[in-house]
């Protein structure tokens, strides 16, 4: 029938099993990311779990199966991700029992757990690390991204990690020095404007200004002398195809990032309702294969408009690089 072949389309709910509407809204919006998806459907993840065998990768196992199951259901009842849970739970024993807890940090748990799971680095490089303080940062930054690699590589690597460019230059002798490190998300401020309308390209913008640290944050230069030091942050966005950031209303579903001359199109956010103390999560995906909008209520899942994904309730947001293939 037309709803079972809907449901063979990831538009299954999944049943809150008590409090547990943050863990459904992420496991939706990772259901609903193209490359992690198919990399579940076509258990790729048994080719990279190497020396880890399955009963030692039992998270990416249940994700992959609870995933699959959301994709080839026929049925339309909701999914109970009670087994899936159980896993999460061993991995990190905060997620245990039925409270509320933050969807972020949920999501950063997870990923981590997957990653070490499908690591594909079975022996880490020993020895001093070389010295690249004498290298153009264009150089430097790929070797740092190249040593990090050596280290942690995977699929949810090459989904989720960004490079995050930081230099602190001294207003006295003008040396400058640089450091590349790897982010898993970027958690955005919120500039507070008089109008009250606020953009995401507002929050990048002053998530990446420079700031003058003083007092307990001036560091020492090389010159010996303590001096004011400026911080640049500049977010390097050419070595990840995803990101995921801190919600405040952008006026649209894509957004220019000019720094890298490359367009990232919002396709999943975990929204909260309430306060910091309690409330209710929910999910705003663009299903992959038919490129519509649905909302994921624990549940329930219904068809939305594109219009109805701007919501002061966005909390986490999934972007990923737009390609022509895909737009």
């Amino acid at each position: 029938s037309q709803q079972n072949s809907k449901n063979a389309q990831g538009l299954v709910g999944l049943r809150n099993l008590g409090n547990t509407c943050f863990m459904n809204s992420i496991l939706q919006c990772l259901s609903n990311t193209h490359d992690l998806r198919d990399y579940c459907l076509r258990n790729c993840h048994r080719g990279d779990l190497g020396g880890n065998c399955r009963a030692k990768a039992a998270l990416m196992e249940e994700f992959a199966k609870l995933t699959q199951t959301l994709w080839t259901s026929a049925s339309n009842e909701a999914i109970s991700p009670s087994d899936f849970k159980t896993q999460i739970q061993k991995y990190a024993p905060r997620f245990m029992g039925y409270n509320q807890q933050d969807a972020q940090e949920f999501l950063r748990f997870l990923l981590d757990g997957l990653h070490n799971e499908v690591n594909r680095v079975t022996v880490r490089p020993r020895g001093p690390a070389e010295d690249l303080d004498h290298l153009p940062d264009d150089e430097k930054g790929k070797r740092m991204w190249s040593r990090y690699i050596e280290r942690e590589d995977s699929k949810v690597v090459d989904l989720f990690v960004g490079q995050l460019k930081s230099s602190l230059t001294c207003n006295e002798c003008g040396f400058c020095s640089t450091v590349f490190d790897p982010f898993w998300d970027l958690s955005l401020p919120i500039p507070k404007k008089s109008s009250g309308e606020v953009s995401l390209i507002d929050c990048i913008r002053l998530f990446t200004k420079e700031d003058v640290l003083d007092g307990d944050e001036k560091p020492v230069c090389v010159c010996f002398l303590f001096r004011l030091i400026v911080m640049i942050n500049c977010v390097f966005l050419t070595l990840f195809d995803l990101l995921q950031l801190k919600w405040a209303d952008s006026g649209g579903n894509s957004v220019f990032l000019s720094a890298a001359n490359a367009v990232y199109s919002l396709y999943a956010v975990s929204n909260h309702s309430g306060t910091t103390l309690g409330g209710h999560y929910t999910a705003y995906c663009r299903n992959p294969a038919l490129g519509e909008w649905y909302s994921y209520n624990d549940s329930r899942v219904s068809p939305m408009s594109s219009s109805q994904v701007r919501s002061s309730d966005a909390y986490v947001l999934f972007y990923e690089l737009a390609t022509s293939s895909r737009m």
